[in-house]
This record gives C-alpha cells, sequence and structure tokens, in this order.
C-alpha cells in the first residue's frame, strides 16, 4: 500500500531525531557548598509542606510529548492522510522520496507563529494515480526563516516558494529567483506577517 510504503519511507529520516530525543540530558555537576561548609537542615515544617506540594503536581496531568515521526490523519476530517513535520534540512529529502514515489507537490505556503518567535512552511502533496495526500511541515525561527528550496526537484514549487516569500519574508536557500511574483517589485514588506501594518 502506497500510504504505508511512504510512512515507512519519511519515518527513517527521524532516526537521529528519536536518538537525540532518547538520549539523556548531560547530568550538571552538583555544587558544594563554599568552603566546605555542610547545608543547613531544611525545617520540620518547610520538610512537611513539600509532600503536598508534590501532590500538588502530581494533580496536573503531564502533557504527551508528540510521537516523533509521521503521523498518520482521518483523512475526512484533515484532507490528508499522513502528516510529517521535519526540520528545515530534511525537508529536501523528504521531498525526494516524495518525488520518486509519484507524487506532485500542490501548494506552499506558510504560517506565522508570532508568540512562538516562529515561522512554519506547509508543504501539500498528492499522488497521480492514487489519493494520498502528504503534509510535510517545516518550523522555521522567526528573526531568520530559511529553508532549502525545492525547485529542483519539483518545478513548480518555484513560484509556490516566491509567493511565500512574497507574504511571509521565508527565504528558500537556493532558489534561483525570489524576486517578487505578487507584490510590488520594491516591495520590502510582508503582508501575511501578522506584526504587519499597512
Amino acid at each position: 500500500m502506497l500510504l504505508a510504503k511512504i510512512k515507512k519511507e519519511l519515518d527513517s529520516l527521524y532516526a537521529d531525531l528519536r536518538e537525540a530525543a532518547e538520549s539523556p540530558p548531560a547530568a550538571e555537576p552538583e555544587s558544594a557548598p563554599a568552603g566546605g561548609e555542610e547545608t543547613e537542615a531544611v525545617p520540620e515544617a518547610a520538610a512537611a509542606e513539600e509532600p503536598e506540594a508534590a501532590a500538588e503536581s502530581e494533580e496536573a496531568p503531564a502533557e504527551e510529548p508528540a510521537p516523533i515521526g509521521p503521523q498518520e490523519t482521518d483523512y475526512r476530517a484533515k484532507g490528508y492522510h499522513l502528516d510529517a513535520a521535519l526540520p528545515p534540512e530534511k525537508v529536501v529529502a523528504a521531498a525526494e522520496i516524495l518525488s520518486r514515489h509519484g507524487f506532485f507537490i500542490e501548494a506552499v505556503t506558510g504560517v506565522d507563529w508570532m508568540d512562538e518567535g516562529q515561522m512554519e512552511v506547509v508543504y501539500d502533496f498528492n499522488h497521480f494515480d492514487e489519493l494520498c495526500r502528504v503534509v510535510i511541515r517545516s518550523r522555521l525561527e522567526r528573526d531568520k526563516p530559511e529553508v532549502p528550496t525545492i525547485s529542483h526537484i519539483y518545478q513548480g514549487a518555484n513560484w509556490h516558494e516566491r509567493e511565500t516569500h512574497d507574504f511571509f519574508g521565508i527565504k528558500f536557500i537556493g532558489h534561483p529567483d525570489l524576486s517578487p511574483l505578487l507584490l510590488p517589485e520594491d516591495a520590502d514588506f510582508h503582508p501575511l506577517r501578522k506584526d504587519f501594518t499597512p
């Protein structure tokens, strides 16, 4: 089945991301008290309060971390079958996988996550012979939103990337011509950024 095959190949791009997520954080060295003095004992009243504080923190359910890897979705609800969030350096490899399997690019657009200090590029792909829609997402730093171009893999991405650059200011590294597509030639603004004021 095409969906299972694509999911497996895209999943291979996450191997190093999973490894980084699973590796334990480096332990910080414990600092010894100055002058080799012993630390002051915690008063009994304070010690008695600690379990209550711990119990309170346990009551709030911890949010489950999002699974690492491409996620199958309900096509009727979402309009696509597979959703893959990848760092910018993996976007070209993902596009190459989809191209090899006969997918075409439908759209490239941006999202401004201003409060999080990020931008997002969203790529929509579909298949020529079988209904199988795949979304690739990549988050970028808002103050330097850069991602490699996929226009050398999908010629149709050329003007999609230009339009996204016009409206969001996202720079597609390696694109042959990021001159304005829909905005005036001398435009120095990006009207779909949330902080844009006309």
